[in-house]
């Protein structure tokens, strides 16, 4: 369901990895790894524990940033294991270009961040 959900948002997931190298460096590696997901959107009450994945997009096609914000900061408080961004083409710079939520495993993600701030 994830290669049908990349596949059909006519995205090129690759290229965009590869462009935010800068601002997330871990990115590429674990897209080309297979460690991060892409489903589209079916609600709060559908979200998925991430299991061996570090990141999962959800695209949400039609929401606004507003809309995109809010949720992410409802889900961070209901799901403090995980943390939620959010990306959308209206911010610029490095934003995705369709909107998405981003589910991340915060341990991975902090140790991540450790491992930048110490080089």
């Amino acid at each position: 369901m994830a290669k049908e959900a990349a596949r059909e948002s006519n995205i090129d997931w690759t290229a965009y990895f590869e462009s935010i190298v800068g601002v997330c460096p871990w990115s590429k590696m674990y897209w080309k790894k297979q460690k991060i997901d892409i489903q589209d959107w079916r609600g709060e009450h559908n979200v998925q524990p991430l299991d061996d994945y570090v990141a999962r997009m959800w695209i949400h096609r039609n929401a606004s940033g507003r809309q995109l914000c809010n949720i992410h900061h409802r889900l961070n408080e209901k799901r403090q294991h995980e943390e939620w961004l959010y990306s959308h083409k209206q911010y610029g710079g490095h934003s995705t270009p369709v909107p998405v939520l981003i589910q991340q495993d915060r341990k991975i993600l902090e140790k991540a961040r450790d491992a930048v701030q110490t080089k």
